[in-house]
């Protein structure tokens, strides 16, 4: 069976461990792409989540590996700064759809 890890800061560590996964802490950026490119060499990872800005900082090799890989699906955890503005969280959504499902689905409120 497959894990959900998720790859995180120590100060939002804890609310992720209250929902049942399994977090990695990394103190700096160095230190996040070093244990995510551990991380996706896991035999029982199925599912990487780290926060978003270091998803976008990560080196262009590790990124077309990251791309290459079946599993695990390695995804972007929005940080509070980019929480902020409502656009940024539609958008955010709607790029982890189109990954995953492979088409764009518009959400609207009800």
């Amino acid at each position: 069976m497959y894990k959900v890890y998720i790859l995180t800061d120590p100060e939002n560590a804890d609310g992720f461990r209250l929902g049942g996964v399994d977090v990695r802490v990394a103190e700096a950026e160095e230190d996040a792409h070093r244990q995510l490119a551990s991380l996706i060499e896991e035999e029982t990872a199925g599912v990487v989540g780290l926060n978003e800005r270091w998803l976008t900082s990560i080196d262009e090799r590790l990124r077309r590996k990251i791309e290459s890989l079946y599993r695990p699906i390695v995804v972007g955890i929005p940080v509070r700064e980019t929480l902020a503005v409502p656009e940024n969280r539609g958008a955010y959504l709607t790029r982890l759809i189109r990954r995953a499902v492979g088409f764009d689905i518009t959400l609207r409120r009800g």
